[in-house]
């Protein structure tokens, strides 16, 4: 009965708090309509998620978008140096090719989401067999060493996470 109540639940609670920061106001009025929206939304959209994710380590979920959340506030800072402080002629602006373990296209889309929010690189395209993830990094003295970063930080949580 409850999983036909709730068919999301971590997606419930994700739009009950979305909705408390929107409203920028706690009330029993706002938790109660966030609590509407956070039931109605997925109910209403389960169809369309027949295959819908399964993780296997929802734990991890924190540590990855703490290390994320970390990694953009590093990158902002160092982007703002190369910016403000480095030459258009020393910049090594560069493409880096990520080939990928994951298999799940949720664990590739939320990697390629991941890049992108750090300031400095951009996901370009994914391989149509999706072996592989084409990223473009503003200054990089190292592909090698972006691409393994990338791979040891994100990937490899994502792999736990999802697979």
């Amino acid at each position: 009965m409850i999983a036909r109540l709730l068919p999301h639940p971590l997606l419930t609670l994700l739009l009950v708090a979305v909705w408390q920061m929107l409203v920028n106001y706690v009330s029993l009025g706002t938790l109660v309509f966030g609590l509407i929206l956070g039931i109605l939304i997925p109910l209403l959209t389960a169809p369309y998620w027949p295959d819908r994710p399964r993780l296997k380590n929802p734990a991890m979920i924190v540590e990855f978008i703490l290390i994320v959340l970390w990694d953009i506030v590093v990158a902002n800072v160092s982007v703002a140096k190369i910016i403000l402080f480095k030459r258009n002629e020393d910049m090594r602006p560069t493409w880096v090719t990520v080939p990928l373990h994951l298999r799940s296209p949720e664990a590739i889309t939320v990697l390629a989401g991941t890049i992108t929010m750090t300031p400095g690189t951009v996901s370009a395209d994914v391989a149509a067999d999706g072996r592989s993830l084409l990223v473009h990094c503003l200054d990089a003295a190292d592909p090698d060493a972006v691409r393994d970063d990338i791979k040891q930080r994100y990937e490899r949580r994502l792999r736990e996470i999802f697979e």
